[in-house]
């Protein structure tokens, strides 16, 4: 099955950017698609220094609904919005005030990949971040050398905050803060590293990939910093996630949507249905409703969602929140039958005026379209 690959090169184009993420480009674009994926074929998409965190976000749903191997190069600078304290990773136009509305907010990635197979989604990553990111992002690994060449480079952990879903493995570094006297912008020297060994046409195990860009990247003086190191979970028989996304692989939509229900269920009746369990299966449903066309369907889940979630107290601007309200407004404008959407579209307004999101005017475009719809038929 054809492979896909994302390469998302992202920083700021002021004098806060740290390094320079779009130089690593041209290697990465030098080497051939099979061997960027490690498939037969593959579809490459390049981001270079985008502007806007929702045209990012366009390009990782339908790379992440993609059939077939996914694997994600990803090299930026995090930053924390001033808000939730969030990481995000900083693109073209962001600046430390603006990062809540200008950066791409990294827990997107874990809620896009969720629905991946077992096994078939890969981030590699050159990431780094000044000195309060760092901080808070609670590394507790000190800068250190890669290791021996026998030896694991790092342990198999990830700083809670930059979970990107259990099923994704995840290979790479978070390059330690600049020392307040270095002015110069970095380089991705990790990635150029991986670029520079792919481009010998063989595409080595992931890990073996990462123990080898580790050593080259030190040995032209580039210190490590945290090294991102994980495997992902491969398929596993009886698992429920792995045997619904079987049957949508299949076309069989129905059957991965009731398969879904009968866990939320169950999951309501030994936790209740407004916990974190029965909510999970239900935003299964909605992202499973959205891949089989059902827009309206999708959106009045969603919708529920946002609304279960607030009701057990969860603040207007959490991740969770938010997301349920965007993903039941992208739905929403997808909603072909006018009636369905005016009956979903009065809830969406009255949920956009308790959260109105990261992008301004979401609210007023809710009642724009509205008032368009009342006079259709």
């Amino acid at each position: 099955m054809p492979g896909t690959v994302l390469l998302l090169a992202a920083s700021p184009a002021g004098r806060g950017r740290l390094v320079d993420a779009a130089s690593v480009l041209p290697v990465l674009a030098a080497v051939p698609p099979a061997v960027l994926s490690g498939t037969d074929t593959a579809n490459v998409v390049e981001l270079a220094d985008p502007l806007e965190p929702q045209a990012v976000l366009t390009r990782l749903r339908a790379a992440a609904t993609a059939p077939g191997p996914l694997t994600l190069y990803v090299v930026g600078q995090l930053l924390l919005d001033r808000r939730q304290r969030l990481p995000h990773l900083a693109l073209a136009r962001t600046t430390p005030s603006t990062v809540r509305y200008t950066a791409f907010p990294w827990h997107w990635f874990r809620d896009e990949l969720r629905l991946r197979p077992p096994g078939g989604t890969t981030l590699i990553l050159d990431l780094h971040t000044d000195q309060e990111t760092w901080q808070t992002l609670g590394i507790a690994q000190p800068p250190g050398s890669p290791g021996s060449p026998g030896s694991p480079p790092a342990p198999p952990m990830l700083p809670p905050a930059l979970d990107s879903g259990r099923d994704t493995a995840v290979y790479g570094r978070i390059a330690p803060p600049p020392s307040r006297s270095r002015r110069t912008v970095g380089e991705p020297a990790y990635m150029k590293a991986v670029g520079a060994l792919l481009r010998s046409g063989r595409r080595p195990p992931d890990e073996e990939l990462h123990r080898q860009a580790l050593v080259r990247a030190a040995a032209e003086g580039a210190y490590p910093g945290f090294v991102l190191a994980r495997r992902g979970t491969g398929p596993v028989p009886g698992n429920p996630h792995t045997v619904i996304t079987e049957a949508v692989r299949s076309g069989r939509h129905a059957d991965a949507h009731a398969l879904a229900a009968q866990h939320e269920q169950s999951a309501a009746l030994a936790h209740g249905p407004a916990s974190e369990e029965a909510l999970h299966w239900a935003e299964v449903r909605a992202d499973l409703a959205m891949l089989a066309g059902d827009a309206a369907l999708s959106c009045h889940i969603w919708l529920a969602v946002a609304a279960a979630r607030l009701n057990t107290g969860q603040a207007a601007d959490a991740p969770s929140v938010e997301t349920a309200v965007d993903r039941a407004h992208h739905q929403w404008g997808r909603i072909g039958d006018p009636v369905r959407a005016r009956e979903l579209g009065s809830a969406l307004a009255e949920l956009r005026s308790r959260v109105p999101g990261r992008r301004e005017g979401a609210l007023d475009h809710v009642r724009r379209q509205l008032s368009q719809l009342q006079t259709q038929n």
